[in-house]
């Protein structure tokens, strides 16, 4: 019996990953081994930081609302709280958008969370 080769499916498998590690410094993005485990490692990186970017996109949010409330004298935990109280669901994103673009809009809400 005829020894089976799979150098069809091999070489397919292989130029799949290195064209997928394009980009990758020197060996890496030449060498199948090298692309393998750098690939892997970058999906790990990818996973991890599609978390880490809601962490630091909520981060940005509060410094601006921050920002743009202590022109105004007034904290930020003073604003939400006083946001809370008068019944106003905006979320940071949404409120942060208004500080930076609106400033009127903005200075409403001020004096509505001190009311």
């Amino acid at each position: 019996m005829a020894k089976a080769r799979h150098s069809v499916a091999t070489h397919r498998r292989k130029k799949r990953l290195l064209k997928k590690s394009k980009g990758y410094k020197l060996d890496r993005s030449k060498q199948f081994q090298q692309a393998k485990r750098t690939r892997a490692r970058a999906l790990v990186y990818a996973y991890r930081d599609r978390r880490n970017r809601k962490r630091e996109m909520r981060a940005l949010w509060i410094a601006r609302i921050n920002a743009a409330c202590r022109a105004e004298d007034i904290t930020y935990n003073k604003f939400m709280h006083g946001l809370k109280k008068a019944k106003i669901s905006l979320d940071r994103k949404s409120l942060a958008e208004l500080a930076v673009t609106d400033n009127a809009a903005f200075k409403k809400l001020i004096e509505i969370a001190r009311g």
